[in-house]
């Protein structure tokens, strides 16, 4: 299996497997590449209806273009706690963070998000994530407010008086709870168009149908999220140097 960046040729033909309505996994295949490999490149590019391979290698050289002129700043960077590899920590929240943007999230919302999930601590302060993302504090502070208007993450005062950007043991439990109520929202608006097309009529039966099934859906969801919660907050159990 080929290593390294994607070529122009493999982009092009990443972008004619796109056309095709081809899955991710079959266009790896194809260019003989993972298929994280694949997603990343697709969602970090303008996804797959405005993928365009020209402009994806040009954007990827410019990225590294960058990259070589922070790598002063980065060779300053500690080592990873807990014995971890860098380059396995860095690509890993590249994979995260795609995911994210996959689900519906803007870019920088999920750059931030991931770089916070991924700390040790789950927190970071505005200039943390300035210096780990390598971006404008204004791109920051906009992707900070998104998160908080959303739940997602919470700020606190530390003894610095620093503001700092926490995200909780509980945000995926809040985040399901939000996405039940959004749900429950549609179902309302459903059975209203039920009461306006007539209960007895295509449309009508239609809207009362999708409304009994995201009914279902959005009382499984909150069920589930509240019967998992405390798998949240497990914690990991000491490490021991001890033999059995």
């Amino acid at each position: 299996m080929p290593g390294g960046r994607l070529t122009q040729q493999e982009r092009q033909q990443i972008a004619l497997g796109l056309a095709d309505g081809l899955a991710y996994a079959e266009i790896a295949r194809r260019v003989d590449r993972p298929t994280s490999t694949i997603t990343r490149e697709v969602m970090r590019n303008g996804g797959p209806t405005a993928y365009r391979a020209d402009l994806a290698h040009r954007a990827t050289e410019h990225r590294a273009h960058r990259r070589r002129q922070a790598a002063p700043r980065d060779s300053r960077t500690l080592p990873q706690p807990h014995g971890r590899d860098a380059e396995a920590v860095r690509a890993y929240e590249e994979v995260f963070t795609t995911v994210m943007m996959a689900s519906g999230m803007p870019t920088m919302m999920a750059r931030v998000m991931a770089s916070l999930t991924l700390t040790d601590t789950g927190s970071l302060t505005a200039s943390e994530l300035v210096q780990r993302l390598q971006v404008s504090p204004a791109s920051i502070s906009k992707a900070v407010t998104f998160l908080d208007s959303q739940g997602l993450i919470r700020r606190e005062r530390d003894e610095r008086r620093r503001e700092r950007y926490v995200v909780d043991d509980d945000v995926w439990y809040q985040s399901m709870m939000a996405s039940a109520r959004s749900i429950a929202q549609l179902v309302e608006t459903a059975r209203q168009g039920v009461g306006v097309l007539g209960p007895g009529t295509p449309a009508g039966a239609r809207l009362e149908n999708v409304a009994r099934f995201l009914d279902f859906v959005s009382e499984s969801t909150a069920r589930a999220a509240e019967q998992a919660r405390e798998i949240l907050h497990t914690k990991p159990e000491p490490a021991s140097d001890s033999t059995p």
